[in-house]
This record gives C-alpha cells, sequence and structure tokens, in this order.
C-alpha cells in the first residue's frame, strides 16, 4: 500500500459531500399535569424513510435539549420517549429553518405503563433507568457480521481497547452477564468477541455488585461497571455459534470453535481453541482481532495478556497455546439458581534473551552481559461451581467453590559476564538449570445475607476457606568464577526439594442498622483471618559416589512456619441518594505474626533458634464519596489506609543461593506497612455534543515499606536480604478527551486525547547507605478515528513518553528516557462482502544501547471475504509484512540500566477459515431450518 496515495484518497474522500449543513433544534420536555421539567428524557432525530438515527440527545436537569448535527434531508422526525410517559413524534421541516426551538413539548403519563417497562411505543437508543444505562442494540449501525464487542465501539461513552477491555463514559467494565448471568465466569472477552449483534436486544450498564448487594439493594462499586446483554426472547432457544480454522507459512496454524444452547433459563456453552501466533485464539478470524497480541509488540515485552487471572499467550517468545472450557447456568424453580464453569489453558513457550546491564554503584560501575534461553511447558485446570438459594424473599444464600491444578515444566539455561569499569572482568557463570512445579488451590465462599424490616436492614455472614498448596522440584547445575584479590570457583549440583503451602480461612459478620429508610446507614462489621503459611526447602549435594542427590545442605534448607492472625472490628455510616453516596468507615486490627523454622539435623536438633512471636495493633479507615451533579457529570474522592504483613518468603531466614553472585535471605524481624492513598476523579459524558472529559488522581504515602538490602563486594557478589524503610510515595494523575463530531450523515470524526503522568519515590540501600530515588514519567497522545458510513475507516494515533530518575546522593547519575510510537490503522468496507485492514506501527526509542533495534515500522494487513450470507469467512492476512518485528527496551531502576531483546515472533503469511451457525429462534421452539440455515 502506498502511504501517500491512501492519505490523497482520505483527503479527497473528506472534500465529499461537503453540502451538507449544520442544524440546531431545542426545546424543552415538560410532564403535562405538572409542568415540571423531565430530566433524562431520550430525544431523538430520524429519518423518515427508514427511521434511521440521526443523532440524540439526553435531557438535563431543567428538561432542556438540543441536538445539533449536520443532515443533506430536507425534513426528519423527531421521537421523544421517557420512562412511564406516552411517547411523543413531530415532523421537523429543515428545508427553510437550520435552527429551530420547539417550545416546551408535554408528555402524557403513561397509565399503562408497569415499573421500567413501557407498554407502548418503540425502542429509544439510550434509556436511562435511575442507575441504569441502557442502549438499545438496533439503533445503532453496525456491519452485519459484528460482535458484541464491535456494537460497544459504536456507542456513546463506550471505549474498547485492543487487548478487549471496556470503558463506559471512563470507568472500566469488569464483567459481562447474558441474561443476567454469567458467562464463562470472570472472562469478559469470551463474551464480547463471540455473541453477535443479532442476537442482542438490550445492553445495560450498571454499577457492579455481588448477588448479596443486588439483593439487599446496596450501592455497587461505582468505579466499575458491569454490562448484562440481554437476548430477546423470540431467541432464546437453540443453537450457535462458530468454528474457524488457519495455517499459514512457518507452520503458523490457529483453530477455535464455540458452540451455545440456550433453552429459556438453560444455557450451556463449549469451546476450544489452539495457535502457535502468540494469540488468544478466541479471533474466529475477524480483521485486526487477528492479530493476537500485536498491539503489545515493541511497547512492551509481553508476549500475551491476563483476562481474570487466566493467561492467554503465556508472555514472551513463541507460544503454542492451547485452550478448552464449558460453561453450564441454570435456574431450577423460582428460588434456586446455579452456574458452573471449567477452563483448561495450556502452552509450550521458546525464549532467548539478550541482556546488557549498567549497574549503579557509589564507588563502581559494573556492566553485565547475559544470554539465557528457557523453554517452558505450563497446564492449568480450574472449574468454578455458583449455586444460589433464596430460602424466602429476605434470606438469600450464596456458595461460590472453585478449585484450580496446574503443572509446569521449565528449562533454562544462560551464561553472564561482569567486568568493572576499567574493562576487568570480575565474574562470570554459567548454569543449566530444571524446575518441575506442580501447584493444588481450593477455595470456597459462602455467604448469607438477611434482611430485616423495609429502610434496608440486613444482616450477613461471610466465610472464605482458601488452600493452596505448591510442590516443586529444582535442579541446578552451575558453575561460577570469581575473580579479583581471593578469586573463587564456585560449583554447584543441586536438588530443591519444595513444599509451599499457604491455608487461610476468613469470616466476616456485617450489621446494618437503617438510621434513614434505604439513606442513611450504621454498618458494623467483625473481621478475623487466621492464616498460616509453611515454606519447606530441602536442598540436597550430589554424591559422585553414589550417583544421587542425597547430601542434606542444612545453611541451604529451610522448613519455616508462620501464621498471621488478625481481628478486626469496624464501625462505618453510609449514605445513598440519588445524587450522592458516601461511606467513612474505621478499623482496629490486632494482629499477630508468629513464626519458627523446625528444620532438624540427623540427630533431631533444631538447625536454627528461630522462633518469634511479634504483637501489631494499628488502625485501619477508608471514606469515599460520590456526586452525581447531573446526569453527565459525576465526581468522587476516596481515602485509605491499610495495613499488610510481610510475605513468608521476606520472613524467611532461608538462603537461596540457586545463583552464587546474588544469594537472597528472608529477615524474621520484618514489620507490617502502613500505606495512605488519597485519590479522586471526575467523568463528564455530554450527551448533545458527543463529549466525554475524564480525570483522575491519586497518591499513596507508605510507611514501614519491605524493600531489598543489598550488600555488593568489589567482585560485584551481591548479597540481599529485606528491611523496613519510612519515605515512599507514589502519585498518578490522568486526564483523557474525547469527542465524536458528525461532518454529516455519512461521516463521523473521533478525536481521542490523553495525558497522564506519574512520579515515584523508592527508598533503599547500597551497603550501608540509605539513598531515594524520585522517578517521573509523563506521556501524552492523540488519536483520530474517522468514519465514513460502511466504507472506510481511518484512525491515525501518536504517543510520545517522557521519563526521568533523580537521586538524592552524587554518587548516583540521573537518567533521561523518551519513547514515540505512532500508528495508523485503515480499514476499508467496500465493496460490503471485502474488508481490508491494515495496522502500521512506527517505535522510535533512541536511548537503547549499540546492537539493539531502537526503531522499527511493525505492520500487519488482512483482506476478509464474506459470504453465504455473511455466515462464512475467508481471511488472508500478513503478520510483520517489512518483516522489523522487534522488542528491544531499555529499563531503568534504581540501580541499574538495561537493554533487552528477546525473541518475538516474525513475519508470517496466513490463510483461514471462520463459519457460524444460529438455529436460536422463539422462546420455546427451534428454528426449522437448521444448523446451516
Amino acid at each position: 500500500m502506498n502511504i501517500r496515495f491512501l492519505l490523497s484518497l482520505i483527503l479527497g474522500l473528506l472534500s465529499f459531500f461537503s453540502y451538507s449543513q449544520d442544524f440546531t433544534i431545542t426545546g424543552r420536555l415538560v410532564d403535562q399535569e405538572q409542568k415540571t421539567p423531565l430530566e433524562a428524557a431520550t430525544v431523538v432525530l430520524e429519518t423518515l424513510k427508514d427511521s434511521t438515527m440521526i443523532t440524540y440527545t439526553i435531557t438535563d436537569r431543567n428538561g432542556e435539549f438540543k441536538l445539533n448535527s449536520k443532515v443533506n434531508l430536507n425534513q426528519a422526525n423527531l421521537f421523544v420517549t421517557f420512562v412511564g410517559y406516552q411517547s411523543y413524534e413531530q415532523r421537523i421541516d429543515l428545508s427553510k429553518n437550520r435552527t429551530q426551538n420547539l417550545g416546551d413539548i408535554a408528555l402524557e403519563f403513561q397509565v399503562e405503563s408497569l415499573g421500567d417497562v413501557v407498554v407502548k411505543g418503540r425502542a429509544a437508543p439510550v434509556v436511562i433507568k435511575q442507575d441504569t444505562l441502557e442502549f438499545n442494540a438496533a439503533s445503532f449501525k453496525t456491519n452485519p457480521d459484528a460482535t458484541l464487542e464491535d456494537l460497544l465501539k459504536e456507542l456513546p461513552g463506550a471505549e474498547v481497547d485492543a487487548d478487549g477491555s471496556i470503558r463506559i463514559n471512563g470507568k472500566p467494565v469488569s464483567n459481562i452477564l447474558v441474561n443476567g448471568k454469567p458467562f464463562f465466569s470472570d472472562d469478559p472477552t469470551i463474551a464480547t468477541r463471540n455473541l453477535t449483534k443479532e442476537l442482542i436486544n438490550k445492553i445495560q450498564v450498571v454499577d457492579t455488585k455481588t448477588e448479596s448487594e443486588e439483593f439487599t439493594g446496596e450501592a455497587g462499586d461505582s468505579e466499575n461497571k458491569t454490562i448484562n446483554i440481554t437476548i430477546d426472547e423470540d431467541k432464546n432457544k437453540g443453537l450457535f455459534g462458530r468454528v474457524a480454522a488457519g495455517g499459514g507459512t512457518d507452520d503458523r496454524f490457529e483453530y477455535a470453535g464455540i458452540g451455545n444452547y440456550f433453552d429459556n433459563d438453560l444455557r450451556f456453552s463449549l469451546l476450544g481453541s489452539g495457535n502457535n501466533i502468540n494469540s488468544p485464539g478466541f479471533s474466529f478470524g475477524e480483521i485486526e482481532k487477528m492479530f493476537g497480541n500485536a498491539s503489545y509488540i515493541s511497547i512492551s515485552s509481553n508476549g500475551g495478556f491476563n483476562v481474570g487471572g487466566r493467561s492467554f499467550g503465556m508472555g514472551d517468545g513463541i507460544v503454542n497455546s492451547r485452550n478448552a472450557g464449558m460453561n453450564f447456568a441454570n435456574d431450577f424453580g423460582e428460588k434456586i439458581e446455579t452456574s458452573a464453569d471449567y477452563f483448561y489453558s495450556g502452552a509450550n513457550r521458546f525464549e532467548e534473551t539478550e541482556r546488557v546491564r549498567e549497574n549503579i554503584l557509589p564507588q563502581n560501575r559494573f556492566i553485565s552481559a547475559s544470554s539465557s534461553r528457557s523453554d517452558v511447558e505450563t497446564d492449568n485446570h480450574t472449574a468454578n461451581l455458583r449455586f444460589q438459594t433464596k430460602i424466602d424473599s429476605t434470606f438469600l444464600v450464596e456458595v461460590l467453590p472453585s478449585f484450580e491444578y496446574s503443572e509446569g515444566f521449565n528449562q533454562s539455561s544462560g551464561s553472564s559476564l561482569t567486568r568493572n569499569a576499567s574493562g576487568d572482568l570480575v565474574n562470570e557463570s554459567s548454569y543449566d538449570n530444571s524446575n518441575d512445579r506442580q501447584s493444588r488451590n481450593f477455595g470456597n465462599r459462602l455467604t448469607a445475607t438477611k434482611r430485616y424490616g423495609n429502610k434496608g436492614g440486613f444482616i450477613r455472614l461471610n466465610g472464605n476457606l482458601q488452600l493452596d498448596e505448591t510442590q516443586s522440584a529444582d535442579f541446578t547445575d552451575s558453575e561460577t568464577e570469581v575473580y579479583g584479590d581471593d578469586p573463587n570457583t564456585i560449583l554447584r549440583n543441586q536438588f530443591t526439594d519444595g513444599d509451599n503451602n499457604n491455608n487461610s480461612i476468613t469470616t466476616n459478620l456485617t450489621w446494618r442498622i437503617p438510621l434513614i429508610a434505604k439513606k442513611l446507614f450504621i454498618e458494623s462489621e467483625y473481621e478475623f483471618v487466621n492464616q498460616n503459611r509453611t515454606n519447606t526447602q530441602l536442598v540436597y549435594d550430589f554424591d559422585g559416589n553414589t550417583q544421587s542427590y542425597d547430601q542434606l545442605v542444612e545453611i541451604q534448607s529451610t522448613d519455616f512456619e508462620s501464621t498471621n492472625r488478625s481481628h478486626k472490628p469496624q464501625l462505618g455510616l453510609t449514605y445513598n441518594s440519588k445524587k450522592i453516596r458516601a461511606s467513612v468507615r474505621a478499623a482496629y486490627v490486632n494482629r499477630k505474626l508468629t513464626g519458627e523454622d523446625l528444620l532438624t539435623d540427623i540427630n533431631g536438633n533444631r538447625v536454627r533458634d528461630i522462633d518469634f512471636e511479634n504483637d501489631f495493633d494499628a488502625l485501619e479507615a477508608s471514606s469515599y464519596i460520590n456526586f452525581n451533579i447531573s446526569q453527565k457529570f459525576s465526581f468522587w474522592t476516596s481515602y485509605n489506609l491499610r495495613n499488610d504483613a510481610p510475605d513468608v518468603r521476606q520472613l524467611s531466614p532461608y538462603l537461596d543461593v540457586s545463583d552464587p553472585i546474588n544469594t537472597l535471605q528472608g529477615n524474621p524481624d520484618l514489620k507490617p506497612t502502613n500505606s495512605h492513598r488519597f485519590s479522586f476523579g471526575a467523568n463528564n459524558y455530554d450527551w448533545e455534543s458527543r463529549t466525554g472529559f475524564y480525570t483522575y488522581a491519586g497518591v499513596t504515602l507508605t510507611n514501614d515499606q519491605i524493600v531489598n538490602r543489598t550488600t555488593v563486594d568489589d567482585n560485584f557478589v551481591r548479597q540481599t536480604t529485606f528491611t523496613n524503610v519510612d519515605g515512599a510515595y507514589d502519585a498518578y494523575a490522568s486526564m483523557s478527551y474525547n469527542k465524536k463530531m458528525k461532518i454529516d450523515t455519512l461521516k463521523t470524526l473521533t478525536v481521542e486525547t490523553r495525558i497522564f503522568g506519574n512520579i515515584e519515590r523508592f527508598v533503599n540501600f547500597f551497603n550501608e547507605d540509605q539513598y531515594a530515588s524520585i522517578t517521573k514519567r509523563i506521556g501524552p497522545s492523540l488519536g483520530l478515528r474517522f468514519t465514513w458510513a460502511n466504507w472506510f475507516e481511518l484512525r491515525p494515533e501518536y504517543a510520545i513518553e517522557f521519563n526521568r530518575t533523580d537521586f538524592n546522593r552524587d554518587f548516583f547519575d540521573g537518567q533521561r528516557f523518551t519513547q514515540h510510537n505512532a500508528r495508523l490503522r485503515t480499514t476499508t468496507f467496500f465493496p460490503e462482502w471485502l474488508t481490508w485492514e491494515n495496522d502500521i506501527r512506527y517505535i522510535y526509542n533512541p536511548n537503547v544501547g549499540a546492537g539493539f533495534q531502537g526503531n522499527a515500522v511493525f505492520w500487519n494487513s488482512s483482506l476478509a471475504y464474506s459470504f453465504i450470507n455473511d455466515k462464512a469467512l475467508v481471511t488472508f492476512k500478513v503478520y510483520d509484512l517489512l518483516d522489523q518485528n522487534t522488542n528491544a527496551r531499555r529499563n531503568a531502576t534504581q540501580s541499574y540500566i538495561e537493554d533487552v531483546q528477546s525473541t518475538v515472533l516474525q513475519q508470517y503469511f496466513m490463510l483461514s477459515f471462520s463459519y457460524k451457525f444460529n438455529t436460536l429462534g422463539k422462546k420455546g421452539e427451534v428454528s426449522e431450518n437448521g444448523w446451516w440455515d
């Protein structure tokens, strides 16, 4: 593709249809009887020919509305809806007057309405029902083969990132439901990338709530949203799904399939996928989604991603992944609801890494160069069950058991050498290690909620049991040469038998007492936590005589056990109204940390005399207030004081010498960490101008932060332990502005701008010297999205990030880094059965060292042909068209700067085919045409 030709074509198309003219229509909606203004009513302007939406808005608190857009029509239809009122229609003549004030429009109360359901009148594109924002799927135009993700991109205030994460009016979506029930538990992308628009009736957006919070009428988490997809009852019985497969050059492949069976309240789904292109595997050949993790290339080292705790892509390198899963949901009568899901994910990963690190120390500089290779195989199984029963209308019980089993094998090898500032070799090493690991995790959460009275009071009991076990077998074969005044050769051929357990039980009792019915409450709470953790590492040297690992190395072994037991009474005040939600809570934490090393020698005597018991009393507090100033604007602020105990590995005195030139040992005298977190945010979405403004900021101040304390000798041999420090903080802020402008009835332009900043203060040690570093980052970005009906889309983006690190000690030099990222995405949709997409990235990173690639152009391109009534899709794609993919990057911390480059996915060509089937029909009956209709 010729870039200049494409830009010239775009400019020419922009000048086309220039005869569309601006118009402005204003008015005010009032109640017919009381003449009071009606806030949050939907006002739509649509074409007379087919009722296609031209533009719409929402009335403000005064009932006023304003419609602004461009159109080349002389007449249009005004359509008004409001919950509980009869709809209103009026023909608007635009031929003579492009600016009109319609004055007061009186709506008549709808006697036949029931609750929030309007009995009469067609659906409006957007309806606001108290705390629910509802979109009518049919009102938003998309391609015929559109998925839920494609539809979300068309909704006002909705943003969908390349990895599938969603924000509604600047707030993240944490959960997606289908007909009010989970769809593959906590993985939203399975729903967004596999449910098609034709199935969807409504998209409802609400604050995220647990089932218990929904039952008691509590306010949800206003900073996280849940999307509920409602499927029309006429399409709630039958089968639907997709299958796909593809093959390409360099032995690249992918396959995926998902099938769903709906039978009214019963739902059953199966899926499976696999590929060796570092992709999650659920894209089924759609254009951009087929590139998997292309959006991460050269920006981060991550070759995969994680959704809801499930890993896809499995990290850097080349990944051959496989996934399978099932989901089940059903209601047994009116009182019992159940759902269950099982998910398997596995992968084989290969990676080679080259690393050059400058270690910054007061008396010297050390340059380390290393190369490594790893081959990793992982298999992970998870299962979740949800059982919910309503004993009666006031008593809800939930049981949520979960189980996870994983096993993995890692074979790694590598070598490194280190020189001082004069170029003298101070140490070098090589290793060939292997690790075999199995883990089992079982959890069970029980919640019982009892409501009383009619003012919002309740009593809730929560119990949470967690049993985690990890067993490992590590083999280490290494050779280390230390030079200098006291040369030394360290040879290790060892086996480590590891067994780690983390068992905990948490109980929580909450009693909410209403002071003002359904608005103001006192909440008293008591929480008890008992956590028992063991860390057993038995290290054995290889015996050449017996050819076995049978010589226990006591100094490197440990059998450490610790407990963290806490009691936390808490008292709070909560206020909820339509405009304001607020809470303030204070808690007293009585925590006891105990630990002992139970390792004994062959005579049964304890190897170490470590036995400690420390009591810590602390205060915890939190406050939160959210102002919903209007349907457009909200503001929130919060404060949290937390107290966190050290991890068992940080407490354990176990001496880890797997890396002989960098040993690690815990510190039993560590104290818990206290942190103060202040944050605030504001969100504004103007329905009239399609303009969104979002900002948030916060700061965390930390006392008794746990940090590494490292001593380094002249040969760069390091010994690390842990200690507590004060004075660390982390401050951040972000601001974004989005505006969607309608050029005319066919063309729209969306502007997306963002700037973020971050400043962090770290406190650390070099030998006995304590020092602090301050790292500052700031990054502005600009993105444009030009769309011309269903013909083509153009999306240029640019981002730059500035990094600066300063130290409070003269023996460290400050550092400066800058990275540039530019991106251009183009999509053409004509003819309608052919889609061509290009994704071009340019990355410029001038700070990487010699031998590392500092800039690259990364270009993906695909061509998709749709046929059989848009049910079949053939796609030809090219990954890394220019063969320049790289993940060279520079990392900087308080004590080193390093350049890293590792294995990445290289250029390939692939041809794929996907087919979707659908027999969904009226509720209670199946389509007669079968799968291949």
